[in-house]
């Protein structure tokens, strides 16, 4: 390609060059600046090493009434008896209203459906914070938000600490000693070992996680026991501490061994499918080492989680965590989830579909709103990814193979990214100063962001058509749709299938932008909107042409997940993976990004890691890795009877707000507290009984 310098970019910091378009083309340049926002909340930040520690309390509590109903009767041991060697405690100081006191419960609403609870061999929970309550992983980051970039390194979770060799390459975790599942079986290193060997690293299974595949930890790690309470990682790399993000949700999350392996095919007869299958939503009382399990499931209606017995964690005064007794997930549609947290008969949303702002702040400032409403940054946005895979990922027919070869034409990316019309994308949302002009690439809310690293191909329709045309696209028929030349896809109209999630409204509205802008461009693009499992099925199984995706936490905090930014092996891209071979085949601008990320996954230098994101951004954003289309801020809602809500919350980052609030420390002053309890003084049953037990 052929690049020139324009005025208009001459200030850009890397020297973004911009290929010689045509004289009818728009010139690339920076993005618009965003609009002012005034109503964005403003974080406090903290050090670190001041949200939690682990150690031994002089004493510790419960509930009275599980004392009196449970411990009393025989039917658990003392609470002291139930928590590890050393608990992990939160500090009061980063308690924004301190200790809390027990009782009532937190009602969401979500618009996805459970598959299972085998969450480690990929089944969804529902999404909406399920799987986060039931969940815990080596590391947690979702409180990251408010860290210092410069202080920020994941928080110390199972992994209550870990020490790095002397070359950098061997890196020893130690677990928490004596920690129990919510059945009370022991935890320890079996379990870490049982999802690395048989989930992770098992080509037939694949967490839910989407990046917790072998390479996400650095190609060719290797994980050992050492003992019960400690484990050792060995990488190629030197001191590679971004690992210690991939370690935190959702990718390095272990299930049970206790009761899983015995339903793995290497352990039994079984075949992976029904190991997969294994424990269906009507399988209760699941063990978990969240603060909450799930004890009741009404098809379509409702999912229960009661207070886990044995959970690990403790407030400074020896409380047992969680104050809350019980979460609700009403089985509904992810707009209802806004309106019913709005309207009070729902406790908690993150407000993300952008249809639903306006009427939400409304409400918000009404005296008598039941919830308070806070925005953030903007971190919240939408590509459309495209197929790159021409090597047989999702066994594409002649049609859409021909799609694939078009998607790694770059004249033909950039004759899609200048058709679209972003103000009118997002104006389409909602009018006012919420959506920003996102050519794509990392998120502007991000630290790590640099508007004048990003190229941006401003909306211009001719200019786009000139593109399409250098990329070998006419139309031959005279039915506006241009066509595949002769001899490919037998010359047919360029169809190309969307990838749509119809769970949300947001996407299925954008989906439908996409269309009406590529048919005045010349393409036909069909949406295949499927709902939640269905449409992760078919996006990680490499069965579509394009998609569209809500960003994922790489482009909102780039420290987690970043080995998703690139195709740095077989499958870590979003759109770019291996086929049956195992092999990769690389445009040389995708072996640029993966070669800036793999520098900055081992990088030990701060200012060398900010100056390798620029170089992303302006090799991502050039050469059209994805096609950005609108970014916003998103809002937390919650009800104002819940205390221990930490400021400026954003609804996404290293994680979402349901981690992000740290729910096993919110609480209801008593006053204030519902009666909400279904299962009021009821603890967890036996796995795989039916419901809870008093």
């Amino acid at each position: 390609m052929n690049f020139r310098k324009t005025g208009i970019l001459a200030g850009l910091a890397l020297g973004v060059s911009v290929l010689a378009l045509n004289a009818y083309a728009s010139e690339a340049t920076v993005p618009p600046a965003p609009a002012e926002f005034p109503a964005e909340g403003k974080i406090k930040y903290v050090a670190r090493d001041s949200i939690l520690e682990f150690k031994a309390l002089p004493e510790y509590h419960e509930p009275d009434w599980v004392t009196k109903n449970f411990v009393a009767t025989g039917k658990l041991p003392p609470v002291k008896d139930r928590l590890p060697k050393e608990p992990l405690v939160f500090k009061t100081s980063n308690m924004p209203d301190g200790i809390g006191v027990y009782g009532d419960t937190m009602r969401h609403v979500i618009g996805g459906r459970p598959e299972g609870w085998n969450y480690g061999a990929g089944q969804t929970q529902g999404w909406g914070g399920i799987d986060i309550g039931l969940s815990e992983c080596l590391t947690r980051t979702a409180p990251l938000f408010q860290v210092e970039a410069k202080d920020t390194e994941p928080l110390p979770n199972l992994a209550k600490s870990w020490d790095w060799s002397a070359d950098g390459h061997k890196l020893t975790m130690h677990l928490v000693e004596g920690a129990k599942w919510s059945d009370g079986a022991p935890f320890n290193a079996d379990d870490i070992m049982f999802y690395w060997d048989d989930e992770v690293v098992d080509p037939n299974v694949s967490p839910l996680g989407g990046g917790a595949s072998p390479e996400a930890f650095g190609v060719g790690t290797t994980l050992k026991k050492i003992d019960d309470y400690t484990v050792e990682w060995t990488f190629k790399e030197a001191f590679p501490k971004q690992y210690l993000y991939t370690m935190s949700y959702p990718n390095f999350c272990p299930g049970p061994s206790h009761i899983l392996k015995p339903q793995h095919p290497k352990y039994s007869k079984n075949t992976y499918d029904q190991f997969k299958n294994a424990f269906p939503p009507a399988f209760m009382n699941m063990p978990v080492m969240g603060a909450w399990v799930p004890v009741e499931y009404r098809s379509d209606d409702i999912i229960v989680m009661r207070r886990n017995p044995y959970y690990w964690k403790v407030d400074e005064k020896g409380d047992q965590l969680p104050y809350l007794n019980e979460l609700h997930y009403k089985l509904s549609t992810w707009a209802d989830r806004d309106v019913q947290a709005v309207a009070g008969s729902a406790d908690i949303s993150n407000l993300e579909q952008p249809e639903n702002f306006v009427a939400s702040l409304k409400r918000a400032a009404e005296k008598t709103a039941p919830a308070r409403l806070a925005f953030g940054p903007r971190l919240i946005g939408y590509n459309l990814r495209m197929n790159f895979s021409a090597n047989g990922w999702g066994n594409p027919d002649e049609r859409g193979q021909a799609i694939r070869e078009l998607n790694r034409n770059e004249d033909f990316r950039k004759a899609v990214t200048m058709a679209l019309d972003r103000k009118a994308i997002g104006d389409s949302l909602v009018k006012g100063p919420f959506t920003a002009i996102y050519p794509g690439g990392l998120s502007s809310g991000t630290s790590f962001y640099d508007r004048n690293s990003t190229v941006y191909y401003p909306f211009d329709l001719k200019g786009a058509k000139a593109e399409l045309a250098k990329a070998g696209l006419k139309d031959t028929d005279g039915d506006g749709i241009v066509n595949f030349p002769a001899g490919t896809a037998g010359g047919k109209n360029v169809e190309i299938v969307l990838l749509v999630n119809n769970d949300y409204t947001t996407d299925k509205s954008l989906g439908e932008g996409v269309v009406g802008q590529m048919e005045k461009l010349g393409l036909k693009v069909i949406i295949n909107g499927l709902d939640g499992a269905k449409r992760d099925e078919a996006h990680y199984s490499g069965r579509f042409d394009w998609l569209i995706q809500r960003n994922t936490t790489e482009l909102s905090s780039v420290v987690q997940n970043t080995e998703q930014l690139a195709p740095v092996g077989p499958r870590t891209s979003w759109n770019h993976r291996a086929g049956k071979d195992d092999k990769l085949d690389l445009m040389p601008f995708e072996q640029e990004l993966v070669d800036v990320v793999n520098k900055f996954t081992t990088s030990q230098s701060n200012d060398d890691r900010v100056n390798l994101m620029k170089q992303y951004q302006k090799i991502s954003t050039e050469h059209v890795n994805t096609v950005g289309l609108t970014e916003y801020p998103g809002a937390l809602i919650i009800n104002k009877r819940f205390s221990n809500v930490p400021q400026g919350t954003p609804i996404f980052m290293f994680n979402w707000a349901e981690d992000s609030i740290i729910r096993e420390r919110l609480w209801v002053a008593a006053d204030k507290q519902g009666k909400y309890e279904l299962f009021p003084e009821q603890l967890p049953g036996k796995p795989g009984d039916k419901g809870p037990i008093n």
